[in-house]
């Protein structure tokens, strides 16, 4: 019976120090966003910020985002090859191969893409900066943090991860073409066709909706995560990988409940 009532008051400890904890990163992120919402009267400090982080960053990141959904096309057409040939007129492929890739692997894979390289970059340099009291002088100079390290690079993220989806939305439709020519013998007129048939002019704008939500993920919460960095150099690392994960689970999380939301017809 003691063994019984021990084990039930440890279970109302952890319930209780996670739900504090997280009613505390609740709060604290609330109080980030607040601030960045102040933030954007000095525009004259962040925007040339904003402006830097986009090129380095969008830049940087072209390559893979077009590299990955390149070979993302080309893999949807050859399964599809290998699942439907024979069952299925082959101007259904091109419909396939452009809907999967703009409501789903476009988005959603150039998301988690940079939740690995941007958030992993926002988080280590925010929390570098913090261990090494960089944002304490900042503060103590009477400057915003939030403003000149946060606000920039949140900006920067909403303006170039939408862009970034729509370059992988035309490279794997186009690598998923070509593949789906050279596997299974389509012409160009009936992919053409099956690709224009089953669209949606909503569906671009469904793409476009993810991927300004999977921006603020891949920033937001990277930075929040680098900007409260304790524990030192150990500290950094722990804060890069939790961004990271943290940032891939809300992206899968908002593309389910963006589709249960957007795409349902009750």
């Amino acid at each position: 019976m003691a063994r019984g009532a021990e084990i039930t008051l440890d279970l109302r400890r952890l319930v209780g120090r996670w739900s504090l904890r997280a009613a505390g990163h609740a709060g604290r992120f609330t109080y980030l966003i607040l601030d960045m919402c102040r933030g954007l009267a000095e525009w004259r400090i962040y925007l040339p910020l904003a402006f830097r982080q986009a090129m380095t960053v969008g830049y940087g990141s072209l390559f893979i985002v077009l590299l990955v959904s390149g070979f993302t096309g080309a893999v949807t057409s050859l399964q599809a090859g290998y699942q439907f040939t024979g069952t299925v007129p082959l101007y259904v492929y091109g419909a396939v191969i452009a809907e999967s890739i703009i409501l789903e692997l476009g988005p959603v894979l150039t998301g988690l893409i940079l939740a690995g390289r941007i958030g992993a970059r926002y988080a280590a340099e925010l929390g570098t900066m913090r261990v090494t009291e960089q944002i304490d002088a900042l503060e103590s100079l009477g400057r915003s943090p939030v403003t000149h390290l946060i606000l920039p690079r949140v900006l920067a993220g909403f303006v170039v991860i939408p862009a970034l989806v729509m370059f992988a939305n035309i490279t794997g439709f186009l690598s998923g073409w070509i593949a789906a020519k050279s596997s299974i013998g389509i012409t160009n007129a009936d992919f053409i066709y099956g690709a224009r048939y089953f669209f949606r002019p909503f569906d671009l704008w469904y793409s476009m909706i993810k991927a300004v939500f999977f921006a603020g993920a891949v920033t937001m919460i990277p930075c929040y995560i680098g900007y409260n960095t304790q524990q030192g150099a150990e500290g950094v690392g722990r804060s890069t990988t939790v961004a990271v994960v943290a940032s891939s689970v809300t992206i899968l999380f908002l593309d389910t409940l963006l589709a249960k939301v957007l795409l349902s017809r009750g």
